[in-house]
């Protein structure tokens, strides 16, 4: 697979994966080399996971905490090795808080893979 079939229909195959709340399925998207960079954080990009050992234990990590989480799609669009996705992300989480943002993925792909997932989202204050 090259850069050139990023399409709307991997988009959504990654989608449902994310929304099946199983890792393995999530993973098999993700090179080995992957960077998470989480929209919360420190540093200027927020907090950022190298690799897929740390992208699994992240994502295992969210998983682990939610009953369930679902990334409803609301736009996508497809530039080159890029993909902008904009999601309205709904949780329950173990404790029984409800958790609803929007958010934004940017993904970068390399041969058919994500080497880059940059996570941007709205954060609601009291």
């Amino acid at each position: 697979m090259t850069d050139a079939t990023v399409t709307r229909e991997l988009l959504d195959l990654i989608g449902d994966a994310f929304n099946s709340n199983d890792i393995d399925q999530v993973m098999q998207y993700f090179d080995e080399d992957a960077i998470f960079d989480h929209g919360a954080g420190k540093e200027v990009y927020g907090s950022r996971f190298e690799g897929a050992d740390a992208l699994r234990a992240v994502f295992t990590a969210l998983f682990d905490n939610v009953e369930n989480v679902h990334w409803e799609t609301l736009n996508t669009t497809i530039s080159g090795d890029k993909a902008y996705c904009e999601y309205l992300r709904k949780a329950t989480l173990k404790s029984g808080e409800v958790q609803e943002f929007l958010s934004l993925d940017v993904l970068t792909f390399r041969a058919g893979l994500i080497v880059h997932k940059d996570t941007y989202y709205k954060n609601r204050t009291s």
